[in-house]
């Protein structure tokens, strides 16, 4: 899980459900906040963490997982595993979507503690609802494996299908290749040729021959 702390423009928000922008912070907050990280990029350690608790406790999602960022690296006096989970659970149920990423790979690896693949899932879930490219991947590959969630083809290529539309390159691939076997969709050449054709479109190494082999079998005759 490879975390970095927050700007105001790294900002997702979830609300009512959906992936939408959340009202903007009130310009006295916003300072403050871009304070506090200016604080913690000069190395000022402390000072940064009073200034990020304080936004916590008021309510700024970005401020509750940055401080959770804190602890995870051990840049606090008392680092505390339970303490980061507590913050990643408030920012990430504040809407935060780089929170609910976070909180789910820190539960599905066990890098918040015990692993809990239930409790990860759901969050990869709403994560995913927010637009999360990572976490719409996460949940196509657990619902392909059968990985912590019902082996499921069908929701499998919906979740891919997402995570491609958002420019993941192996998604494609995949939804491609479901495509061509009918697994989980109806079996569509000229869709798995599209999606093998974005894939090589971007950068996928073994695309531009599937891209190949389909246009040789699309141009038959039908038997």
């Amino acid at each position: 899980m490879s975390l970095r702390l927050l700007s105001l423009s790294c900002l997702l928000w979830l609300a009512a459900g959906a992936a939408v922008a959340a009202p903007p912070l009130a310009p006295a907050m916003k300072a403050e906040l871009e304070a506090a990280i200016e604080t913690y990029e000069a190395g000022h350690m402390a000072p940064a963490r009073v200034a990020f608790e304080s936004l916590a406790r008021r309510g700024v999602p970005a401020a509750a997982y940055n401080l959770a960022v804190m602890h995870l690296r051990g840049e606090v006096a008392d680092p505390d595993l339970r303490q980061a989970q507590a913050l990643l659970v408030r920012a990430a149920q504040g809407g935060l979507v780089t929170a609910q990423l976070a909180l789910a790979q820190g539960l599905e690896t066990g890098e918040l503690g015990a692993r809990d693949l239930a409790l990860a899932h759901r969050w990869y879930e709403v994560a995913a609802a927010s637009g999360s490219v990572d976490a719409q991947l996460a949940m196509g590959t657990a619902h392909y494996l059968g990985r912590g969630l019902a082996k499921d083809a069908a929701r499998a290529a919906h979740w891919f299908r997402e995570a491609a539309k958002g420019g993941d390159v192996g998604a494609m691939y995949l939804l491609a290749s479901m495509y061509e076997q009918g697994d989980g969709v109806e079996r569509d050449l000229r869709l798995a040729r599209y999606w093998y054709d974005s894939a090589a479109r971007n950068g996928d190494e073994a695309a531009p021959g599937k891209v190949r082999e389909l246009d040789a079998r699309l141009a038959l005759p039908p038997a």
